[in-house]
């Protein structure tokens, strides 16, 4: 047991380095800013989160929920920053860590995500949160985390770290060149790593795919990859929007010609843009 809280200490020693890189999120006056917000503690290990909310308005705003990328074994938190459109928009930003595969192999992060998510639910009054009006948003595996966070729904097998008599639907998906199914990749390194030993059970496999959990009752879902991406393949975002289309939801596709992963140029950031909030505009009023 020392040994195990001596290396948790360590890596979050590192975290704590690689976080001090980065300059704070800027937000605007009239806004509040709560940092590093312990919503889940599991082994020792604390689960973060920073939320920025309006302070002062007569009613409940939207949320958008980001969960950083780095194949499931590197990232932190405060490398997220471009949530100034966010904010313009009236909505409230959480910005989340997890446990990356050094501390805990699948399903630690989902469990954590959905975590992070009971907590906002829970303190959706004192936050002045809109429970009906919060999105999940992420990039490569923030993108598949987003996606199996909010395709769970009510289907509670990975919240046994925080129980939740209440729903946990949520009003949308923002999926960036996220893995969609795992089966086909689980000998990818990055992928094997944080299955762990359960890379050779198929249906453990399918347990943490997003696609497996797409039906009629799923939240819109906004996608957009490269077609380029040598990282994430495109047909991950293909499938995943044709299983959509297949069951009724409503979605929004933008392919980016020759697009790398997450590497796009300004005119294709604003594109990006345009086609996302033009999505949430359509699935969610600000009424």
């Amino acid at each position: 047991m020392k040994k195990i809280m001596f290396y948790l200490g360590v890596i979050a020693a590192i975290s704590n380095m690689a976080a001090q890189t980065y300059p704070p999120v800027d937000y605007p006056e009239g806004y509040q800013a709560e940092i590093d917000v312990i919503y889940s503690e599991v082994d020792g290990w604390e689960g973060r989160m920073d939320i920025y909310y309006p302070k002062h308005t007569e009613k409940a705003v939207p949320l958008v929920v980001n969960i950083h990328g780095g194949g499931w074994n590197h990232g932190v938190k405060e490398s997220q920053r471009g949530y100034g459109s966010f904010f313009k928009n009236g909505y409230a930003v959480a910005n989340v860590e997890y446990r990356l595969v050094d501390v805990a192999t699948a399903p630690g992060a989902v469990e954590d995500v959905r975590c992070a998510l009971v907590y906002l639910f829970t303190h959706a009054e004192a936050l002045n949160i809109d429970t009906d009006k919060i999105v999940l948003m992420g990039g490569s595996a923030g993108g598949h985390l987003a996606l199996m966070a909010g395709l769970l729904g009510n289907d509670k097998k990975f919240d046994t770290h925080c129980p939740f008599d209440g729903s946990l639907e949520v009003a949308a998906i923002i999926d960036k060149y996220g893995v969609t199914d795992l089966t086909p990749l689980s000998e990818w390194k990055s992928a094997r790593n944080w299955l762990g030993d359960g890379f050779r059970d198929n249906e453990f496999v399918k347990s943490v795919s997003p696609l497996y959990y797409v039906d009629t009752n799923s939240p819109p879902v906004f996608i957009v990859h490269g077609d380029a991406d040598p990282i994430v393949p495109y047909e991950q975002s293909v499938i995943l929007h044709r299983k959509l289309q297949e069951k009724g939801v409503k979605t929004s596709f933008l392919t980016i010609e020759g697009g790398q992963h997450g590497k796009f140029n300004s005119d294709e950031k604003k594109k990006v843009s345009k086609a996302m909030w033009d999505f949430l505009h359509s699935v969610i009023s600000m009424e």
